[in-house]
């Protein structure tokens, strides 16, 4: 798609004397593919979003109004668990996966590191179930979001019925995360010939493309496949990947290949954040590949890179951080709403 799609223009608004001003709720950025979300079924309102954005931060998700949302997915981390390589739930219980990053979700036909939901309306309905988590359960929440002062109001705005259902919050929740669109790094610059790289990240580049693009496809960075990349099993979390859902054992130790946008900030690394630094993920490519039946066949020919050529890989790497997108405060906790109305 060749011209960018504006779905919606924003203005100025206000809520419970919460002012908001969106320029737009959601575009595709030039040459991207068409979305999977299906907009007609959800479509976008700032009421909606702006709802949705209330829900991802507010600890009333949770069991015992700890947990958000964001307690797992911080914006400045590209909405990642920085520096954890679990996520962590009520009762500071750890749990047997690090939380990826969430950007550019309209474009994903699947989510979680298994594949376990294949629609995003459904996807926050694991976290809220899971007892290590928010062990909690929908049902739960619509009624403590009934009990607040806030909510009804709310979802009267958002939805023309302050009566609060289990479809409506996911839908809203999905409308927040549906914005998060990150496509303005130095890359996509360089894409649309507004800046060019250095000669350490054009070589960066046409390595990346020899050596990672199989799986990390532009512009998404993603084939949003799953696949072995070779890691050793962790003895005690014993994850066996995408087979957990399939039951098929060509599926064993398969897991979904993350974007590579905005990897700069979105460590630890693996689904089960082995990696603090993006030379230990090249270090393992090149030296740390576990060999089994089910190792992708991209991973069956030795990557060979030299000290410099890393070097150069990780230059690339950091050019696909997109730093309006982690500082956007359209995307930023809404104190003004939940500190002052919940």
């Amino acid at each position: 798609m060749k011209k960018s799609l504006l779905l919606l223009i924003g203005i100025c608004f206000t809520i419970s004397g919460f002012t908001i001003l969106k320029e737009k709720l959601f575009y595709v950025p030039k040459d991207w593919p068409k979305p999977e979300y299906d907009f007609s079924k959800n479509p976008l309102t700032h009421d909606k979003v702006e709802l949705g954005r209330a829900l991802f931060y507010d600890p009333v998700l949770s069991k015992d109004n700890t947990i958000s949302c964001n307690s797992c997915h911080s914006q400045f981390t590209a909405f990642a668990h920085v520096d954890h390589a679990l996520s962590h739930g009520i009762n500071n219980l750890i749990g047997n996966r690090n939380a990826p990053a969430l950007m550019n979700l309209a474009w994903q036909k699947s989510f979680m590191w298994d594949g376990a939901i294949n629609h995003l309306d459904m996807q926050p309905l694991a976290p809220i179930a899971n007892e290590k988590e928010m062990a909690s359960n929908i049902d739960s929440v619509v009624k403590k979001l009934q009990r607040t002062k806030l909510y009804p109001t709310l979802f009267l705005k958002a939805f023309g019925d302050s009566i609060i259902t289990g479809e409506h919050t996911l839908k809203a929740i999905s409308q927040f995360m549906l914005t998060l669109i990150s496509s303005n790094s130095k890359y996509d610059s360089v894409m649309r010939k507004k800046a060019t790289f250095t000669e350490q990240e054009k070589n960066g580049y046409t390595l990346f493309k020899l050596t990672c693009s199989g799986c990390h496809q532009e512009p998404l960075f993603t084939n949003q496949q799953f696949e072995n990349n070779g890691l050793t099993i962790d003895a005690t979390l014993n994850d066996i990947g995408r087979m957990k859902i399939t039951l098929d054992p060509n599926d064993s130790l398969n897991f979904k290949v993350p974007s590579l946008r905005n990897i700069e900030f979105s460590y630890p690394y693996m689904h089960d954040g082995r990696f603090k630094k993006l030379t230990d993920v090249l270090n393992h490519y090149i030296s740390g590949i576990q060999k089994s039946k089910t190792l992708s066949k991209k991973l069956e020919v030795p990557i060979l890179l030299s000290s410099n050529e890393k070097v150069d890989i990780i230059a690339f790497l950091l050019t696909l951080t997109d730093r309006s997108f982690l500082f956007n405060t359209d995307f930023s906790y809404p104190k003004e709403l939940l500190l002052k109305t919940n």
